[in-house]
Parts: C-alpha cells; sequence; structure tokens
C-alpha cells in the first residue's frame, strides 16, 4: 500500500518549488480573507452562531490540505449545505438554543464518518444515482429558498423562520409596513458594490469591501439607534476542543440528513475539483480519496464545533485565479481564520446583518441554473418534468422531499425505459453491406423472407417480455413469407436468466412454424452464458455470424437446406470479443 496516496500531502510537500510560494501565499490571504464574511453568513443561513462559522472557515480545510487530491479546492461552509442544516436540524431542535447547535456538531460528524466509510469501501459511484435534472432542480430551489429567507435581513423586518419559499414570501408581505429602509439602503447598495466588483476583477474580496464599509458606517453614524440590526459579539479566540454529544436517539434521527448530505456535499466538492483538474495537467483528482478527504475534515472539525463543510465553488475558482499551486494555500486560509479568530472578532460586532444578507444573495445567485432547463426543453421533456418536480417540491414542502422525489422519479423512468427499449427492424443500405433502421432511413432494400430485428439493450428479467412480444408482432406484420429471422446482437450486452429461457422459447417456437433464426454480432459474454446454459446446441454455431450480410447470403445460398450455414465457428475459436 502507498501511503502517498492515503495522505497526499507526502507526495506534494517533499516535491515542493520556492516558485510555488508566491502563488500559495497570495491565493491563501484573499481565500482567507474571503471566508470570513462568508462564514459569518454561512453560520447565519445554518441558524448557528457566526462563530461556528468561523470554526468550520478553519480546521476542515486545514485538514483537507493532508488527505485531498485536490491543490486549489477550498473547503469550509456552503449557502446550499447550510441550508440542508437549517431545514433539517429544525426539526429536531429550536434555532439558537444549545440542542440546535450540538445537533450540528453531530451532524458534522456523522456526515464525515458515512464519507470516510463510502470512501473507504469505494463507494463514490452512488452519488450517481442523483441525476443532473434533479440536481439542477434541488440547487436552483436551495438558492430561491436562501435568497428569499434573507429578505428579513434585507428588509430589517421580523419574521418567523421557514425553509417553504410560499410560506416566508406571504410572511414578507405581512411586514411590508415594518421595513427599516437604512437596512433596505444597506443591502441593496452592498448588493450592487457587490456585482460591480464581481464584473470588475475576481481578485479583491468584495465581500471584505461591503463589510468594512459597512462597519464603518455602523459606527460613524452609530446606526444602531435608528433599528438597524447588527451582528454583535462574536466571540474572541481559537475553537477548543470537545466531544460531540453522542446519543443514541439524535444519530438515528439525524441518519437520514447525514445521508443526504454526505452525497451533496461530495457531489458539489467533486464537480468543482473535476472542473479545476482540467486547468492543470500536474495532479489528479481521486474521488473515493476525496471523499475521506472531506470526511476527515468534518470528522476532525466536529471535534472543534464545527458543522458540515464541503468544497466551495467561488472560493475554489478564486483559489485557483489568484494562483494557488498546492494546497499550502489551504493551510494558509485557515491561517488568516485562525488570526482573525485570536484577534479581529470584535471588529464584527457593528457588521449589519443586511450586508451579510447581501453577500449571501449575491453567492447563491449562482446557483440559479438556467442552462439545464433551456437545453432540457430541445432534447428532454421527461427530464425537464423531473427537474421542475424536484424544484417545486423542494421549494415548497421540504429539501428532503424534494432530492427524495427527485430521486425516486428519476429511478422510476430508468425503470420504465429498461422494460422497453428502443428496438429497429434494419433492411440493406443499396450498393453496401451496411444495414439500418427502416424508419430513419429512406429507400433501403427489405426482404418480404427475412425480418432482421435489433435490441438495444442488455436482456434481462425486466424487458424480456417485451422483446418476445415485439418480436412477434414484427412477425406477424411480415406474414406467411417470412422464413429467417436475424437477430442483431450488437448492442445486447448482456443477457440473464430470464433472457436465455425466453430465446430458448422463441427458437423452438419459431422452429415449429418453419421459420429459421440466426444470431450476428453477438458478443463473448453473451455468448458464454448461452453456451453454459446449454442454448447454444439449439441455436448452433452455424447459424451465428459475425455480420448481417453474411447471415442473408447464407440464407440466400442455402433456401433448399434446413441450416443456413454459417461462418461463425472459426471466429469463435479465435477470440472471446
Amino acid at each position: 500500500m502507498n501511503l502517498k496516496n492515503i495522505i497526499p500531502i507526502l507526495d506534494w510537500l517533499p516535491n515542493y518549488k520556492k516558485a510555488w510560494l508566491k502563488g500559495d501565499l497570495g491565493a491563501g490571504i484573499t481565500v482567507g480573507i474571503m471566508l470570513v464574511p462568508q462564514g459569518i453568513a454561512y453560520a447565519m443561513i445554518a441558524g448557528l452562531p457566526p462563530i461556528y462559522g468561523l470554526y468550520t472557515a478553519m480546521i476542515p480545510q486545514i485538514v483537507y490540505a493532508f488527505f485531498g487530491t485536490s491543490r486549489q479546492l477550498s473547503v469550509g461552509p456552503v449557502a446550499m449545505d447550510s441550508l440542508i442544516v437549517a431545514a433539517g436540524v429544525a426539526a429536531l431542535a429550536e434555532i439558537g438554543t444549545q440542542n440546535f447547535i450540538e445537533f450540528a456538531i453531530l451532524l458534522s460528524f456523522l456526515m464525515g464518518f458515512l464519507q470516510v466509510l463510502f470512501g473507504v469501501f469505494k463507494l463514490g459511484f452512488l452519488v450517481n444515482f442523483l441525476s443532473r435534472p434533479v440536481i439542477s432542480g434541488f440547487t436552483s430551489a436551495a438558492a430561491l429558498i436562501i435568497a428569499v429567507s434573507q429578505l428579513k435581513h434585507l428588509l430589517g423586518i421580523n419574521m418567523q423562520r421557514n425553509s417553504q419559499i410560499h410560506n416566508v414570501l406571504i410572511d414578507v408581505f405581512q411586514h411590508l409596513n415594518e421595513i427599516n429602509y437604512i437596512a433596505l439602503v444597506i443591502g441593496v447598495s452592498s448588493i450592487l458594490i457587490l456585482i460591480f466588483f464581481k464584473n470588475l476583477t475576481k481578485k479583491i474580496p468584495a465581500a471584505l469591501v461591503v463589510v468594512v464599509l459597512g462597519i464603518l458606517l455602523v459606527r460613524i453614524f452609530n446606526l444602531e439607534q435608528y433599528g438597524l440590526k447588527i451582528i454583535g459579539e462574536v466571540p474572541e479566540g481559537l475553537p477548543t476542543f470537545r466531544m460531540p454529544n453522542f446519543t443514541l436517539e439524535i444519530i438515528i434521527d439525524l441518519f437520514p440528513l447525514a445521508l443526504t448530505l454526505s452525497f451533496i456535499a461530495f457531489l458539489e466538492a467533486i464537480s468543482v475539483a473535476k472542473a479545476i483538474e482540467l486547468k492543470h495537467d500536474n495532479y489528479k483528482v481521486v474521488p473515493n480519496q476525496e471523499l475521506i478527504a472531506i470526511g476527515l475534515g468534518n470528522i476532525v472539525g466536529s471535534f472543534f464545533q464545527t458543522y458540515p463543510a464541503t468544497g466551495g465553488l467561488s472560493r475554489s475558482a478564486v483559489n485557483n485565479q489568484v494562483g494557488a499551486n498546492t494546497p499550502l494555500a489551504a493551510i494558509i486560509s485557515g491561517v488568516i481564520v485562525g488570526f482573525t479568530l485570536l484577534f479581529l472578532t470584535p471588529v464584527f460586532y457593528y457588521l449589519p446583518q443586511a450586508v451579510v444578507a447581501a453577500i449571501i444573495i449575491v453567492a447563491v445567485y449562482g446557483l440559479l441554473d438556467f442552462y439545464i432547463p433551456k437545453h432540457l426543453l430541445k432534447y428532454s421533456k421527461k427530464e425537464l418534468l423531473v427537474l421542475n418536480l424536484t424544484l417545486i417540491i423542494t421549494a415548497t414542502v421540504g429539501i428532503r422531499e424534494g432530492i427524495l422525489i427527485g430521486v425516486l422519479v428519476s429511478l422510476g423512468m430508468l425503470i420504465y425505459a429498461t422494460t422497453k427499449p428502443h428496438v429497429a427492424v434494419l433492411a440493406n443500405v443499396p450498393g453496401t453491406h451496411f444495414y439500418r433502421n427502416i424508419e430513419r432511413f429512406n429507400a433501403l432494400i427489405q426482404k418480404e423472407e427475412i425480418l432482421i430485428f435489433r435490441f438495444d439493450a442488455q436482456l434481462f428479467f425486466a424487458n424480456t417480455n417485451y422483446f418476445r412480444d415485439k418480436l412477434e408482432e414484427l412477425v406477424l406484420d411480415k406474414g406467411e413469407k417470412l422464413k429467417l429471422i436475424i437477430i442483431d446482437g450488437e448492442s445486447i450486452n448482456s443477457i440473464d436468466s430470464s433472457g436465455v429461457y425466453m430465446l430458448d422459447d422463441i427458437i423452438e417456437k419459431y422452429k415449429n412454424r418453419g421459420i429459421d433464426i440466426a444470431f450476428t454480432g453477438m458478443k463473448g459474454p453473451v455468448r458464454d452464458v448461452l453456451q453454459n446454459a446449454g442454448v447454444m446446441r439449439k441455436i448452433k454455431y452455424e447459424n451465428c455470424f459475425m455480420s448481417i450480410q453474411e447471415a442473408v447470403d447464407a440464407f440466400e445460398n442455402n433456401k433448399n437446406s434446413r441450416e443456413i450455414g454459417g461462418k461463425y465457428f472459426k471466429y469463435v475459436k479465435q477470440t472471446n470479443s
């Protein structure tokens, strides 16, 4: 076992080049500065005091730097996961209470434990059950919920926390007469400044600019006296070691949420890591190791009072753009956050909540996905339905319900598609040895005595009846002149026992009707199953061919013979393809 594969820092650190330090230092400082306002903002989304966002911005990314395979991924709190934490944990404890904080920290441990488990047993493929339309619908819904939930801070009004978008909008409408216009002006101005800097350059931490301006305005003009809500006291000092509160009953209650978060968080991180990897050729992102690295960050972090963390898109993009070459940039970012915790938290006392809301709203706008729905409308309305269903249920019912329904509908559509795969009747392209689908090509040459049938899927228990029924339908259409059925096996890559028994039945059935069956392009694994099941004795290798044309030629040359006669036998002896 190569220790460098388990602890990647042992690979890049001994080979560290002095020329890399400038990029790592610049990126580490820039992202570290970004993380401070982001940590505070995302903790508020999660329903936690700001200090826990700073803890989460520090510990997990330092751990990730030792075990992660991406050299630019920035791990810490993110908006969408913070929303899931708030929505999920709120079902077990009231937001703002000590129980809520303890459950969020325990959730970090459970999520990390599951991620490490999935990574060790190489189960990263399970994330594939979250289809792209489900992810798109869920992400867009989460972005809308987060943005709408910040209206209370942007408008300076009192509202009850709710993760159902229609209830939030109703609540906002009922409190419009309570708007604090100072908060509104500061919030809207902050949004405009953030957008301006985002379009101007990504190297300047725009969030820090609005944070500094907001704090200065409050301090100079004493705006808190006019009802402007501010962050208030943020405790000083580094996080201390403390065991999460392991309670079996709460662990059972949190498990479904931890499972959901472990997949969502991994998907976010691996998507960002893979996208950045394409711009570099000196390392390779290993998905299962990424699961372990992010999971360890959450496990270790939970002993230092962090809530669930993962790779963030905006931070990672800035990290890469400013010039990060190795995970040393992440360690430097963690040191910057640690320095803030030790010496600068009193500065944030006067930070307006409207500024934090502006930072959140601009950040989550990037989560809104317009690209995928637009393209699905052109070529896959079924998947567009899944996307919209996930979005609507997530936004109006709940986050877990939206994901669950989206996954179940996607799997249902997949199962249905496998029971009725694409089939085609083939015919000859004039002047060639090629055979194509008669429904897609014109002027093909069909022979009345021959039916060429292509089944574009594996042959297993869920679709054997469809195979049988479709073939029977086509045989009836051909009529009494039909003498030969050619089954093109080029697209059949596997077969189970139900498929074996079905083929055995139809061979006997059509033989009794005086119709021969030939197979072409049969793949090695399929042929092996049929051989071991004894069906090849009934089919006979003489009725198996490498191409459709050979089967047709053999039929034409042997019309008066019961056996078609083939050229497959020697081929079988030479290859197992």
